[in-house]
């Protein structure tokens, strides 16, 4: 019993000499670790006999127990004190400004602002968003399109396939977003008044090109549509996306293998000074392809071309976020920097709405 008061009496004696927490712990370690001095005393209680067994339980228990609360009680101590310490050393500028939080510092992606903008915009003209699939077949991406089996754009230069079936086949990511056309087509009875935004994928990475980027496309199906409406809406769109009060267009005769007769719409600009002002000036930039569905697409859809009619475009995203925002490079959109998202980033209180305006 004499030893295990001097174990107790030395063990004490540390914990009260402990000036800190670490140091603390490591007393506590050599006492009630796995491998401590009175850890070691309680594995040889099954060595001693019922009688010693009945005396040494208690006292070595009971001197664990009196070590734990010491420890307790001294780390209780410590940390106190070390409260005190920072409080008396640590001060506050009150002056400070607040951070921000982080609604104020979030940013809403240039790309995702634009997707409310197109989609403010063409609700208001009553159109519907459709989406689609990423990964595509054959017929819903070329052949329902009117797309030749011998198209260039059937290449893997220009598409990404994936693995062929057993059957041959082969799965493929989504070259535009026509293929959301085609399904709405299958599946809703015109009249058909929709947008199609979302990503698509095509092997090509230039400052203007990336692998993955983003369109809309818009369909237009009943049985009075005509070319004078195509132009009406894309005019008020070009007039509500870069909020001007005029703009003039430009249709140009082009060739897509799913619209005919097919054009390339222009839009005019000035370039004065190194700056794009949309609206201005005599000068011309291209800002989307249109066109009159096809009756081969309309066929592969099941409707009767002699009945209904149609038209479509298809604008790239990024590239019209590049021209209303003044981004030079597409490539910067993904780089995943937080400076360019902060310097175009918006708010995340910044709604667009034709009512409020689209960009605030």
């Amino acid at each position: 019993m004499a030893d295990l008061e001097r174990l107790e009496s030395d063990i004490l004696s540390q914990v009260a000499g402990a000036d800190d927490e670490p140091a603390l712990e490591s007393v506590r370690v050599a006492a009630l670790g796995k491998k401590g001095s009175i850890s070691d005393l309680l594995k040889s209680l099954g060595s001693m006999n019922p009688e010693e067994r009945r005396t040494m339980g208690p006292a070595i228990n009971g001197l664990k127990a009196r070590v734990g609360e010491a420890i307790q009680v001294r780390r209780a101590e410590l940390q106190e004190a070390d409260l005190e310490r920072r409080l008396a050393t640590e001060k506050v500028d009150v002056t400070l400004p607040l951070r921000e939080s982080a609604l104020e510092a979030g940013r809403i992606h240039p790309v995702s602002q634009v997707m409310d903008e197109l989609t403010a915009i063409f609700a208001d003209m009553g159109f519907s968003i459709a989406e689609g699939p990423h990964i595509e077949d054959d017929f819903h991406n070329f052949t329902a399109l009117n797309i030749p089996a011998d198209h260039p754009a059937r290449e893997e230069m220009d598409t990404f396939y994936f693995p062929r079936k057993d059957d041959g086949s082969r799965m493929l990511l989504r070259t535009h977003t026509s293929p959301v056309q085609i399904r709405t087509m299958l599946e809703q009875a015109p009249p058909i008044r929709i947008i199609a935004p979302g990503r698509v994928y095509r092997c090509d990475y230039d400052q203007t090109h990336t692998p993955m980027f983003h369109q809309v496309e818009g369909l237009v199906i009943d049985e009075e549509a005509h070319l004078g409406h195509l132009k009406w809406v894309l005019e008020e769109f070009c007039k509500a996306f870069f909020e001007v009060d005029d703009v003039k267009m430009r249709f140009r005769a082009s060739h897509f293998p799913f619209t005919e007769p097919s054009m390339e719409v222009d839009i005019n600009c000035s370039r004065k000074g190194g700056e794009l002002r949309i609206g201005e000036g005599d000068d011309w930039l291209e800002i989307l392809g249109c066109g009159v569905v096809h009756p081969n697409v309309l066929r592969h859809c099941n409707l009767d071309p002699a009945r209904y009619q149609g038209f479509a475009w298809g604008m790239g995203i990024d590239r019209i976020a590049m021209l209303k925002y003044g981004m030079p490079d597409l490539r910067a959109f993904f780089s995943a920097d937080l400076r360019w998202l902060k310097h175009y980033g918006f708010s995340a209180l910044d709604m667009p709405s034709l009512a409020g305006g689209l960009s605030r």
